[in-house]
């Protein structure tokens, strides 16, 4: 099941995706279920917001690929490398990712998300995907040269618009699959991995962040980005394909 938010006429709602249709449901279905309204609206007719707004945190996990971390020169980490981007940063698809005057070098990696659907503590590996509401595309915008010169991330990774997600979630997403990610800057392609890839699967990633902090309704989990990273300029469009979850297209301009 494809469930997205959206706006139309002046209202922000839920609905479930029906080839060319909107299904509206009643209510946050994280929170309210799978009831609908009886009504129908063309997706043409609405807007693709963020799928959703995290209402605590967005838990990112760093050189979560082999080829990657090694395009960047770094070691492979003995245990997930976990990091905050704050819910300030998401934008919706189609969004416009702003270019921050302070960085020279904004790079895109394309990147699966989760979406956690209810309170996850301490919660084993082996139970660790019931948590999941469900799967979603994201972009980790990165100032390169901030994140190096800063020596920790939050500001590099955490500009307003630097955590691009939809364009809506999937319920029905084989994590452990052969789904691929695919980065195009302009349409060409600068990224491609298989999510198999994974040094730290998902079940791994949830029950090591839940094991610190609780995991709440909402909040989303980045799961790392293949090799292939680069910059993108102002006047630029990012497209992120997940197989199975669509394309996340987002233009870019400078501040």
């Amino acid at each position: 099941m494809r469930i997205a938010r959206f706006s139309h006429q002046d209202s922000i709602r839920f609905g479930i995706v029906d080839d060319t249709d909107l299904v509206v449901l009643s209510g946050d279905p994280m929170f309210a279920g799978f009831d609908t309204t009886g009504e129908r609206v063309p997706v043409s007719d609405a807007v693709l917001l963020a799928p959703v707004i995290p209402r605590s945190k967005i838990v990112c996990v760093g050189r979560n690929y082999r080829d990657h971390a090694a395009e960047l020169g770094n070691d492979v980490p003995d245990a997930p490398m976990l990091f905050f981007k704050p819910n300030t940063s998401v934008i919706g698809p189609g969004d416009t990712i702003v270019l921050p005057s302070q960085s020279s070098r904004v790079d895109f990696e394309g990147e699966l998300a989760a979406v956690i659907g209810r309170i996850a503590k301490s919660v084993p590996a082996e139970d660790a995907l019931e948590y999941v509401f469900g799967y979603t595309i994201a972009n980790d915008v990165t100032a390169r040269d901030l994140q190096k010169t800063d020596g920790q991330w939050a500001r590099a990774k955490g500009f307003d618009t630097f955590c691009p997600l939809g364009p809506a979630i999937e319920t029905d997403f084989d994590v452990a699959g052969d789904a691929v990610i695919t980065t195009r800057v302009n349409g060409e392609v600068r990224q491609q991995g298989p999510i198999s890839d994974m040094i730290f699967s998902l079940a791994d990633v949830i029950a090591y962040a839940s094991a610190a902090f609780t995991l709440l309704p909402g909040d989303v989990i980045l799961t790392g980005t293949p090799a292939g990273v680069g910059p993108f300029v102002a006047g630029d469009t990012v497209e992120v394909e997940i197989t199975g979850l669509g394309t996340l297209r987002n233009p870019a301009r400078a501040a």
